[in-house]
């Protein structure tokens, strides 16, 4: 089992920056993949970032140059930079630990809203 908790979601200003966290209840750096995701109102949950045990980085094609995935593995923790918001970026941010045969995971998520 791996208990995920995510935080630093909040209102914000188009133009400003956020970041996210997701904390583990175990270690990370063997979980194949952890990745954020996000759900806006009425729409599908869909991939934002995704970095694997090796370190390797993906994104999705709306948030590139915008966002950055990280994790650091000595705090269980992964981060989601987001900088330059827009109001479309509005959505519920949801952390995902992938381990393959072991199972997937997911978090509560936090909200971000950008709205001036």
């Amino acid at each position: 089992q791996v208990q995920l908790v995510e935080s630093g979601g909040g209102l914000v200003q188009p133009g400003g920056s956020l970041r996210l966290s997701c904390a583990a209840s175990t270690s990370i750096a063997s979980i194949y993949a952890m990745g954020w995701y996000r759900q806006a109102p009425g729409k599908q949950r869909e991939l934002v970032a995704l970095i694997t045990d090796g370190g390797a980085t993906n994104y999705a094609e709306s948030v590139k140059g915008r966002f950055t995935i990280s994790k650091d593995n000595a705090k269980n923790t992964v981060y989601l930079q987001i900088d330059t918001l827009k109001p479309e970026d509005t959505a519920v941010y949801y952390c995902k630990a992938d381990r393959g045969y072991w199972g997937t995971y997911w978090g509560k998520g936090t909200l971000v809203t950008v709205s001036s």
